[in-house]
């Protein structure tokens, strides 16, 4: 293995991985702007603040290598330092992660009506927030690496509640939704297309977190956490741009063009007929059909099991 293996080529790596994915979330955002979807303006804020964000935070990733392969090409002493690109990758990365972390937390509310539940996701995600954003500001002040232990704390804090807030996300979505199958293939796909968004944001960025956090623990002298840190809040974009633009792929499954005002806004609801209980799933759309067919605006139900 070679002197700066476990410095210079992990960061690559990072910066490599950070790119496809960015080049991901470019081609999803203009699927998603091309698209003439009947969004909420706060949704499209959303999406267009996390684009403008990961747009920014590429952009200083590639700064990051071109510091650390041409700028200090003949000076392996910074190398015992952090540029200020570290401190705004923490910041970055907690402000992606937020705000995903809120989009998702209203589709919990949406499903399950509960605002214990979806206050404490929020206190989980600001908690999250919070300690990023010091640990960043905290690691430019230290900016020695020698010096980098008092911010152990607030790195695993961090990411330890960031990544709580998205696997109670991605239990609490694929459990709910897992029980509000209909039986109809076209409903279904999209459920299954939102459960699969949610595992993806859940695993994918719980798996990147831990990583960059026990590499920063454990291999300080190294750049191993970078490789984990920069990806980072390409992932939320990509799997929340995903789960939005999957109505494309609904729309071309059959005759009829489907163009939600929301996210696919469900609620799971118990009916009692004829002495039985019955499941169904209330789902609130706007459906707008072929020319030969007029337009509906309403709410349909859908038997789910009878017991």
């Amino acid at each position: 293995m070679g002197q700066f293996d476990l410095v210079i080529g992990v960061l690559l790596i990072g910066l490599f991985f950070n790119t496809y994915l960015y080049g991901l979330v470019t081609y999803q955002f203009i699927v998603y702007h091309n698209t003439k979807f009947n969004d909420r303006p706060w949704i499209k804020a959303v999406v267009g603040s996390l684009f403008v964000l990961d747009t920014i935070h590429s952009a200083v990733a590639i700064y990051a290598g071109w510091e650390a392969c041409v700028t200090n090409y003949n000076n392996p002493a910074s190398l015992a330092f952090v540029s200020w690109t570290i401190p705004f990758t923490a910041v970055a990365t907690s402000l992606a992660a937020f705000i995903t972390q809120l989009f998702l937390g209203h589709r919990v509310l949406a499903l399950t009506k509960s605002k214990p539940l979806v206050g404490f996701i929020l206190l989980l995600s600001s908690l999250g927030l919070i300690f990023g954003i010091y640990s960043g500001i905290y690691s430019g002040i230290l900016h020695e690496l020698a010096k980098f232990g008092p911010l152990d704390p607030f790195v695993t804090c961090w990411l330890v509640f960031q990544t709580s807030a998205d696997i109670l996300i991605t239990v609490v979505l694929s459990w709910v939704l897992s029980r509000s199958r209909t039986g109809f293939r076209r409903t279904d796909t999209i459920i299954n297309r939102i459960i699969r968004g949610a595992v993806q944001t859940g695993l994918f960025v719980s798996l990147f977190a831990m990583g960059d956090m026990f590499s920063f623990l454990l291999h300080r002298d190294t750049n191993l956490y970078a490789m984990f840190a920069y990806p980072m809040g390409r992932i939320y974009t990509n799997t929340l741009l995903d789960t939005l633009n999957a109505r494309t792929a609904f729309k071309a499954q059959g005759h009829t063009h489907e163009v939600e005002s929301d996210t696919f806004r469900m609620a799971n609801q118990t009916t009692t007929m004829a002495g039985h209980t019955v499941h169904s799933i209330q789902v609130q759309k706007d459906v707008a059909t072929d020319l030969a067919e007029a337009s509906v605006h309403g709410d349909r139900k859908y038997p789910v099991s009878e017991v």
